[in-house]
């Protein structure tokens, strides 16, 4: 398979409002030969997605501005501007904005196939846009694809 360079300028890409949170799909599986996803997420304060794991991806983030704390597991971890995490497939994870301001990130899928979830159950956005708040319909969309997107999240509290 022969590749061709990829150019996404910096109002590029695929843009959705999900969980509270902006994502852009930059490069996709299909663009990089299936080696990776690369995503943009603007992460308002006090949000961020629910805990899940992945069954078939490792995730890379790399924090670019503003203050998230992660969930891996039982740990926490406080991260700022510049640091890069890494969630091996199978570990619980979730990440929450502890700033003032919203906070930027990329963050890889590897192998890809994840981008397709934003795509299908986000609303249309605009990238570096905060959208609307979490709602529960987000939180029942991914539940519902789930499986298809090789995933799974804990039961809600009771």
């Amino acid at each position: 398979m022969t590749l061709d360079p990829v150019h996404v300028p910096a109002d590029g890409g695929d843009t959705v409002w999900l969980v509270g949170d902006t994502y852009t799909t930059i490069l996709t599986g299909e663009q990089t030969g299936g080696a990776f996803t690369l995503l943009e997420a603007l992460v308002p304060p006090e949000t961020g997605p629910p805990p899940h794991w992945h069954l078939a991806e490792d995730e890379t983030f790399i924090v670019l501005d503003g203050t998230l704390d992660f969930r891996l597991g039982d740990e926490v971890i406080a991260t700022t501007a510049g640091t890069t995490v890494f969630v091996p497939r199978g570990v619980e994870h979730s990440f929450t904005n502890t700033g003032t301001a919203p906070a930027r990130m990329l963050f890889i899928y590897s192998p890809p196939g994840m981008e397709g979830m934003f795509a299908e159950i986000g609303t249309p956005g605009q990238r570096g846009v905060v959208g609307p708040p979490l709602s529960e319909a987000d939180v029942t969309a991914m539940i519902g694809v789930a499986s298809k997107y090789r995933f799974e999240m804990p039961p809600p509290p009771a």
